[in-house]
């Protein structure tokens, strides 16, 4: 799911809600050993949305 995840981001960062949606989504299909290789990947990929990113991974409970 992690690879889905990337790829789906990838497409879709053209929109700044659009990849919130799909980077909330992919936060809870990831497995749990998975969620911090997608936080890092997110930072490094996609920086314009370093706040975003931040905030969606800060609400994970």
């Amino acid at each position: 799911m992690l690879e889905f995840s990337k790829k789906v981001l990838s497409k879709v960062s053209f929109d700044k809600i659009l990849f919130q949606k799909e980077l909330e989504k992919s936060v809870r299909w990831v497995k749990k050993r998975e969620i911090n290789h997608l936080k890092v990947w997110a930072l490094t990929s996609f920086s314009q949305y370093k706040s975003l990113i931040i905030e969606v991974f800060d609400g994970i409970n």
